[in-house]
């Protein structure tokens, strides 16, 4: 599919989701504003979902003050509660007027200087979706702590390698794309990143990605917690259901994940995440522990559900016969248990021995045991040929 090319004054809609931004938003208002590129009609639209601290109040009083733009005007809706990221700007695609619509943070995290290049870049048909991406060469992030930018290049792991999403960035809040892209498209509105949702979805849309310098927000707090990493998850198991169905023979480009051992290794991705949490939790959060006890803790839990998933998702196995699931289990667990002595061991030779951070050496021995995992629970719990 080609979608059509846009012409040079053609309206832009941007959408701003905001939550708690009273801090924020009327600097990021006067940054777009300062950065329009000339000669473009553009409609601002803020979507506050009900802030406690007052972000939609202010915006409406900027409004009042703000000295009218011929070819600039600023709208806001309010919600009544808080119904997630993806809902707010489906909101405001739905009262975009523009052919192009542009979706960023109010938090400053993404910089409106880049808005004309993004612009400028679908007036032409050899692209249909732009993104500002942190991960292309030249793009880079400005305070994160190691922790956050760990988890987030795992959600783009997962996204990429589970979905079969080819951009770098797909995880991206700072994007535009050709409004006929999400023509007939249904949304779930799971979660927060409506790019990944847009890039399985659509057909044979062209892509962009132009490079940028994600800057951690200075003023509010973010909104990453363990509900968004939840959320996140379920969006990605309903981006692959769907994918599957869309295709029975999962032939689909936007779904590549028909491998068993990419599925395999995407749980495991998955399990690192739930180990690497729940270890962290219980080494100062939930509790203070000694580290290995937290660690005991993380693979106890990660494995049991790194045994469901690859029961039903890896080896599509439909046989939950109570024996049956429990042998079963009995050997997940048990070969398993050989990879986590073996990751107990690397974790304690790294800390101890070569003064590594502990998260660091977690994720190294995590990786260093799921080969054998796969290899010996593919063969000996789930009765396959290995190199079938």
């Amino acid at each position: 599919m080609t979608y059509q090319e846009i012409p040079s004054k053609t309206q832009i809609s941007i959408i701003i989701p905001t939550y708690n931004e009273s801090q924020n938003i009327l600097k990021i208002l006067k940054s777009i504003q300062d950065n329009l590129p000339k000669n473009t009609k553009t409609q601002t639209i803020v979507v506050d979902d009900n802030s406690p601290d007052g972000t939609g109040k202010l915006v409406e009083e900027y409004l009042e003050n703000v000295k009218k733009l011929a070819n600039h005007t600023i709208e806001i809706i309010h919600r009544k509660t808080k119904d997630g990221l993806s809902s707010a700007i489906l909101k405001g695609i739905q009262l975009a007027t523009g052919n192009t619509i542009v979706v960023m943070d109010s938090d400053l995290s993404h910089p409106a200087s880049l808005l004309p290049k993004m612009i400028d870049a679908l007036k032409h048909p050899k692209y249909d979706i732009v993104i500002a991406s942190r991960y292309v060469n030249g793009g880079s992030i400005v305070g994160w702590t190691r922790k956050r930018k760990f988890l987030s290049r795992l959600a783009t792991f997962i996204a990429k390698r589970g979905l079969g999403v080819g951009a770098k960035d797909p995880m991206s809040g700072f994007f535009a794309f050709k409004k006929p892209v999400i023509q007939g498209l249904s949304f779930d509105a799971i979660g927060y990143k409506m790019l990944l949702e847009i890039l399985v979805k659509a057909k044979n849309v062209k892509v962009l990605e132009i490079p940028y310098t994600f800057t951690n927000r200075e003023f509010g707090k973010s909104k990453l917690d363990s509900k968004t990493i939840f959320d996140y998850l379920k969006a990605v198991w309903k981006l692959y259901r769907y994918g599957k169905a869309a295709s029975k023979e999962e032939r689909r480009p936007s779904v590549s994940f028909f491998s068993k051992a990419a599925r395999f290794y995407s749980i495991g991705a998955v399990g690192l995440a739930i180990n690497y949490v729940v270890s962290s939790l219980f080494t100062g959060v939930v509790s203070n522990l000694w580290y290995l006890h937290a660690t005991i803790i993380g693979i106890a839990v990660s494995m049991s559900g790194n045994f469901v998933l690859n029961k039903i998702w890896t080896f599509e196995d439909r046989n939950f016969e109570a024996k049956h699931t429990a042998i079963q289990y009995a050997k997940f667990i048990g070969l398993s248990s050989l990879g986590a002595l073996a990751q107990l061991a690397i974790v304690y030779v790294l800390v101890d021995y070569n003064k590594m951070d502990y998260p660091l050496a977690l994720v190294l021995a995590v990786a260093t045991s799921a080969l054998s995992n796969y290899v010996l629970n593919k063969k000996l719990t789930f009765k396959e040929k290995v190199w079938s």
